[in-house]
């Protein structure tokens, strides 16, 4: 308990001094400032949103973009880091939330203040002027699971992983693969929705768990980035590449070594660099009140022809192209 106690309070400190810093730069100058905030910093996935983010901070001079994040995937903390951000009085929020419902009171008071909002994975979310998704988070859902059932022969137990069970996109995935598999009547789902919280590690216990539970499992249908990770190694080291099927959300190069040996059967993803970009490009041209179309151009690959739609409160649902399934045959397309 006090190792966890101690590795939160120097999270909180990270991030405390991160702010810190972040109020110098704010108060330094007079540009729009953009501050990306996503689940949890110093994962793959979140540090390949951070290149978007640079990116875009590159190609757009006239604006201040950063990203920031908690230590550890804790709803709480990063509520607290956007608190922080209103406080200071950036221009927009572009938030990945761990929890949307947890940022609803939050995000409003921020728009109330006149601080432009734009989500991502979580097109729940009311208090957002415009929520960004990579594509149609069921098509996304009943494509891993349409895969892992080719895999499985549509036949045997399998089950689910999710970061959490408030990640609003994970469970919009296993809810459509749970509703895909309906149609294989011989496809059994055991010990749904475990949470994983983006731990590998604490994936990889618990996937051992459940291969001691049910021996005789046939597949996993995971969502948070690293969740391939940890299942991949718990059935590699059970012997049981080739005989148990793997398919979720995984970036390439952190997956190739498991992809090459067939312990995860395919990953699904989309760029979060380009998230990232497309985030930042939206928040832009709602600081600079600027309208947001239907089949306009974001300038970001994978969302060069955008569907625009009513969102879950008064904002808009923005949709891109961008889903990837690959496979030990085609990831190497997508090296990063």
């Amino acid at each position: 308990m006090r190792h966890t106690a101690k590795k939160l309070l120097a999270g909180s400190a990270i991030a405390a001094a991160l702010m810190a810093g972040f109020a110098g730069t704010l108060a330094a100058q007079e540009k729009p400032v953009i501050a990306t905030v996503v689940k949890i910093s110093g994962i793959p996935w979140f540090d390949r949103m951070s290149t978007g983010v640079e990116a875009f901070q590159k190609a757009n001079p006239d604006v201040v973009a950063s990203q920031s994040g908690p230590a550890t995937a804790d709803a709480a903390q990063q509520l607290q880091i956007i608190q922080d951000l209103i406080a200071r009085g950036v221009n927009a929020l572009a938030v990945v939330p761990m929890d949307p419902a947890v940022l609803e009171g939050t995000l409003k008071r921020a728009m109330d203040r006149g601080i432009v909002v734009v989500t991502h994975e979580a097109d729940n979310q009311t208090n957002t002027n415009a929520d960004v998704e990579a594509f149609d988070n069921a098509d996304y859902g009943k494509a891993l699971n349409a895969r892992l059932a080719d895999c499985m022969g549509k036949k045997g137990k399998w089950t689910t992983f999710v970061g959490s069970l408030g990640s609003r996109t994970h469970m919009q995935w296993v809810g459509a693969g749970e509703e895909n598999a309906k149609q294989y009547p011989d496809m059994q789902l055991v010990d749904p929705n475990n949470e994983s919280f983006d731990d590998a590690n604490g994936t990889y216990e618990k996937a051992k768990e459940i291969l001691r539970k049910h021996p005789d499992i046939k597949g996993f249908q995971t969502s948070a980035g690293n969740d391939v990770l940890g299942v991949g190694r718990a059935i590699d080291e059970a012997g049981l590449t080739g005989k148990v099927c793997l398919v979720g959300t995984g970036l390439p190069n952190p997956s190739a070594d498991l992809l090459e040996s067939g312990a995860i059967t395919a990953i699904g993803f989309w760029d979060p660099q380009k998230a990232g970009m497309a985030m930042n490009a939206l928040a832009k041209l709602l600081v600079e009140k600027k309208q947001i179309t239907d089949g306009m151009d974001l300038g970001v690959e994978g969302y060069n022809k955008v569907s625009v739609k009513k969102g879950a409160g008064a904002g808009l649902l923005v949709i891109g192209n961008g889903m990837v399934l690959a496979d030990k045959a085609t990831y190497k397309e997508h090296l990063f």
